[in-house]
C-alpha cells in the first residue's frame, strides 16, 4: 500500500491524522509515514483529559479507536495512555499502537519539518489553549502550527495569547455569517470540500483569506479543487 499520487500544482497537502489510510489514525505511525512524504503538513485532534493534560484522539469517545467505552475528557491521561489501539485489521495486539501526547506529535513534525495542523477539540477554557500554546512554544515549533477548531471561540483565545498565530475557522456548512466573521477576525477557514464551490473560494480569496478543506481522498474531487486554487487539501491518502 502507499499513498496516491495526483498534480498538486501550488496547492498544499495535509495529512489527515497523519497518513490514516496507511497506519492507524493519530499515532506515531501515522504522524511518521506522513513525516515521510512530501506533505506540507501532518494534522491531528487535540483533547484535554479528566486530570489536565492533553492527548491525541479524534472522537469524543475512544471505543471505534481503542475498543472500549471512555469519553477521552472523563478519562485520566494514564489510563489512555494504556490502552493498545486498534490496528487497521481490527486486532489490538500490537504494543506500539497508543495514543500520542502532544509534545510527541511536535517532536515527529519537528523531526520531518512538517508544519503541525491541530484541531482543538470541542469548548476548551481559555487556559487550556494558552497551556497548549505553552507547550508547544517549550517545544520551539509553535511558528510552524495552524490551529483549527469548529469552536470560533477557542481560535480567538489563540489569537488574544498569540495575535499573529495561524488559525484556521472549521465548518461543514455555509453560512454568510462564517464569512463575516472571518474577515472581521483575520482568520483562514477549513471547509468540508463538499460544500465549496468556485464562487465562494475566489470570495474567500479577494478577501485575504486562505482556503483548507477536508476530508479529500478521490483523486477526481482533488483535481477539481486544485483548479479553483484552494490553498490546502486535508486528505487521507492522497500525496
Amino acid at each position: 500500500m502507499n499513498t496516491i499520487k495526483i498534480d498538486r500544482k501550488n496547492t498544499l497537502m495535509v495529512a489527515h491524522r497523519g497518513v490514516s489510510r496507511l497506519e492507524p489514525e493519530n499515532t506515531h505511525l501515522a504522524f511518521v509515514a506522513a513525516g515521510n512524504r512530501s506533505y506540507y503538513g501532518i494534522e491531528t485532534d487535540i483533547h484535554c483529559t479528566a486530570d489536565g493534560n492533553f492527548i491525541l484522539t479524534h472522537d469524543d469517545n475512544v471505543k471505534r479507536v481503542a475498543g472500549v467505552e471512555l469519553v477521552a475528557e472523563q478519562t485520566d491521561y494514564a489510563t489512555l495512555r494504556s490502552l493498545k489501539l486498534l490496528d487497521l485489521d481490527g486486532t489490538a495486539t500490537r504494543e506500539d499502537i497508543r495514543m500520542p501526547s502532544l509534545e510527541e506529535y511536535i517532536r515527529i513534525c519537528k523531526k520531518y519539518e512538517k508544519v503541525c495542523v491541530a484541531e482543538l477539540k470541542n469548548h476548551m477554557t481559555e487556559e487550556n489553549v494558552c497551556r497548549i500554546i505553552d507547550c508547544i512554544e517549550a517545544e520551539g515549533y509553535l511558528e510552524n502550527v495552524i490551529f483549527i477548531s469548529f469552536d470560533f471561540e477557542n481560535l480567538v483565545y489563540v489569537r488574544n495569547y498569540r495575535p499573529t498565530q495561524r488559525v484556521q475557522f472549521l465548518f461543514s456548512k455555509y453560512r454568510d455569517e462564517y464569512f463575516d466573521k472571518v474577515t472581521e477576525h483575520g482568520f483562514d477557514v477549513d471547509a468540508y470540500y463538499k460544500i465549496l464551490t468556485e464562487e465562494l473560494v475566489e470570495k474567500f480569496h479577494a478577501a485575504g483569506i486562505k482556503v483548507n478543506c477536508w476530508t479529500v481522498d478521490r483523486p477526481e474531487d482533488a483535481e477539481r479543487l486544485i483548479s479553483w486554487g484552494v490553498d490546502f487539501i486535508t486528505t487521507n491518502i492522497l500525496e
